[in-house]
């Protein structure tokens, strides 16, 4: 049984690293040591056993992401016509007057551009970008979340976020995600990030969870919740 265990925590893993190198494009072992909690040693092995598999190139240091998969995954680009589906169907979900927490991603950043035709708005966000579109609406109240830097996606973490979050109640908490499993586990990728989505959810009446038909009965690497009464998911049409 144990063995069971320790593979299937291996197989999680690679696919985590396999999502971050499409999201990224490259690697770097003393990354991914640090985000899981691993040895060079055990990342290294990894990388070459995913390298062998024809799943990725090594490089000095890391990994970079096949040709062939990031032409894929640039076609796939986020599904930009699914996404935005769902976010004009989040906006409509939005009263003028409203608070409302956003996290980062994708599809709540279309979300938010979606959002331009309401009043009164006051707004919580981890996400840089999504700070600066809204902040320049005059009607607009926002608070960006202070903290470390994820400069890749653009958010802000750590314990200084979390502080902060605590301070605020919102109407709603409008979140991206990356899987949300049969079994109704809501997860990210990025690991520094899921307490904050945990905090928001926490502290807001309702939470529309928005997540295109390709993160349904997927797992992400961790764990933001389990699906609650308050959670709605809000997907694309098939």
């Amino acid at each position: 049984m144990g063995t069971g265990i320790g593979r299937a925590k291996i197989d999680r893993r690679r696919e985590e690293i396999l999502h971050l190198l499409r999201s990224e494009g490259k690697v770097y072992i003393s990354d991914l040591c640090t985000r899981f909690g691993t040895s060079p040693v055990t990342v290294r092995n990894d990388l070459d056993t995913l390298a062998e598999e024809g799943k990725l190139i090594r490089m000095t240091g890391g990994a970079v992401v096949l040709p062939a998969e990031q032409a894929k995954q640039a076609d796939l680009i986020d599904r930009p016509e699914q996404k935005k589906e769902i976010a004009l169907r989040a906006a409509g979900e939005i009263r003028d007057g409203d608070t409302l927490f956003i996290n980062s991603g994708s599809t709540v950043e279309l979300f938010a551009q979606a959002l331009r035709d309401k009043k009164d708005l006051k707004i919580v966000t981890n996400s840089l970008r999504i700070a600066t579109e809204l902040g320049a609406i005059p009607t607009f109240h926002v608070i960006l979340l202070g903290g470390m830097i994820n400069a890749h996606s653009q958010f802000t973490f750590g314990e200084n976020a979390q502080e902060q979050i605590i301070r605020f109640g919102a109407d709603v908490a409008v979140l991206s995600v990356d899987g949300i499993s049969e079994d109704g586990e809501i997860t990210t990728c990025h690991a520094e990030e899921a307490i904050i989505d945990r905090l928001m959810i926490q502290r807001a009446s309702r939470v529309l969870i928005l997540a295109d038909t390709a993160k349904i009965g997927r797992t992400g690497f961790s764990l933001v919740c389990h699906r609650g009464d308050k959670i709605e998911i809000l997907t694309n049409k098939m």
